[in-house]
């Protein structure tokens, strides 16, 4: 298990814990109230918390699935990459897709989550031809 320094900007809200064991993502809570406008609106969201990843490993700040369901609200940069060596405050940039509808975030909503994954460093190294199958195509190649 990884442990991770983290420091309570705001000790009134929870910290990101897994909601089933097994599960990789945390939840990340909203500092403040907040309306997202619609039809592409975005918004900041702060998170009450700044951590401390080692070296090595980094964090993705993913959308919650449910939101994106059910009210068309994602996270804008998703996944929003925190490298080890940020120490701010944790934060959000909020989306929301519906057409019509504003989406009111509550102070202490569930807005995201926060994955924690191990981070390879790599040495570039220039070759005339790479190995392997070119599976030829691109963008969209593969079909539906």
């Amino acid at each position: 298990m990884l442990n991770v320094a983290i420091q309570q900007l705001d000790p009134e809200l929870p910290l990101p814990a897994l909601a089933h064991k097994g599960d990789a993502g945390t939840d990340l809570h909203a500092r403040i109230s907040i309306e997202v406008p619609p039809g592409g609106g975005r918004v900041l969201v702060p998170t009450g918390i700044a951590i401390a990843l080692p070296e090595g490993y980094a964090g993705f700040v993913l959308p919650r699935s449910g939101l994106a369901l059910k009210h068309g609200i994602s996270v804008v940069n998703a996944p929003g990459l925190i490298d080890a060596g940020y120490r701010g405050e944790l934060q959000v940039i909020i989306l929301n897709t519906d057409p019509t509808n504003a989406y009111g975030i509550e102070r202490g909503d569930r807005i995201a989550q926060l994955v924690v994954q191990r981070i390879e460093e790599v040495q570039w190294t220039v070759v005339e031809s790479l190995e392997g199958f070119d599976r030829g195509g691109g963008f969209g190649h593969s079909g539906r």
